[in-house]
């Protein structure tokens, strides 16, 4: 099926020239073969080259019917338009039948955040008399205090830490390079986790120089991360939605009520465009004041 060495195609493009990381390259194939699982559900017996506006006008309303929400609709036919973006950079198709295809209209969602003080209740329920909890008390301080990502806390290398010079080397998305500061807080529990707990253990050949290592000696898992967040939220009484991902929105939420530059936070988070960045100024009105106030010329004395 000329299906498959089209997608095959799309995936290596992923891969090689956007260096997408593996869970968006997964995306973008799925998303890509519900297209083709429409298109086999109703008999159209059609090729890329076929495939009009009108046909992704029908699928658009076939993946409506499924009951997905505004947003996943809206990411599915992203995937789509970067699906058929490909074809025409590769002049597989000549002209692009998704450019004037309608995604749903979607409210920008902001993400959940944490206090300060939730953020030390959860930390303060970690039982630092089990074997584990000197290591998670790292990972905590670690997300918070840097704003990574899940993937970027479990891949740290124990060779990328600059504590002399108050930074670690996080390997981000697209395999991409950048320092991120990291505060004493963070190095004092990493420090006491290396010292203490990670000497005793016997890593896994491939994993000798992975930080936050499991009970086996391996790399921790994005789940298991998961499970250590939802376990201490729970024990904290937090009846927020929390994930580890809300560590890392805190972080430049913090931030920016305390008066960081917006490029800089942009810099620690790794974000390519300033605008996702700009999700974190979703301040309450007094914060908003009080900035008016303090910097525009008009509101001065």
């Amino acid at each position: 099926m000329k299906w498959d060495s089209y997608i095959k195609g799309f995936k290596n493009y992923l891969q090689l020239e956007k260096s997408l990381s593996k869970n968006s390259i997964q995306a973008y194939i799925h998303d890509t073969k519900l297209l083709v699982s429409f298109l086999e559900e109703n008999n159209l017996n059609l090729i890329p080259q076929q495939v009009t506006l009108s046909v992704l006008q029908d699928f658009v309303m076939w993946i409506n019917m499924r009951n997905l929400n505004a947003r996943s609709q809206a990411r599915i036919i992203s995937g789509t338009k970067a699906f058929f973006n490909y074809l025409i950079l590769e002049e597989i198709i000549e002209s692009n039948p998704t450019e004037l295809l309608e995604s749903p209209k979607i409210g920008r969602k902001l993400p959940d955040t944490l206090s300060f003080d939730e953020i030390e209740m959860i930390i303060n329920n970690i039982d630092l008399s089990k074997t584990d909890g000197e290591r998670n008390k790292a990972i905590l301080e670690t997300l918070y205090g840097c704003g990574l990502r899940v993937s970027e806390l479990i891949n740290i290398k124990i060779t990328n830490l600059y504590f002399n010079d108050g930074f670690i080397k996080i390997i981000g998305k697209g395999d991409k390079e950048r320092l991120v500061p990291i505060g004493e807080v963070a190095q004092k529990h990493i420090g006491i986790y290396l010292e203490n707990i990670r000497i005793h253990q016997e890593p896994k050949k491939e994993d000798k120089d992975i930080l936050f290592l499991n009970r086996r000696g391996g790399k921790l898992s994005r789940v298991m991360i998961f499970l250590i967040v939802k376990d201490l939220t729970e024990k904290a009484g937090i009846k927020k939605k929390i994930s580890p991902h809300t560590f890392r929105h805190s972080f430049a939420t913090h931030l920016i009520e305390g008066g960081a530059d917006l490029r800089a936070v942009q810099e620690m988070l790794g974000h390519e465009s300033i605008t996702t960045t700009e999700i974190y100024t979703h301040l309450d009105k007094t914060y908003l004041r009080k900035v008016i106030t303090k910097f525009h010329p008009r509101y001065k004395d």
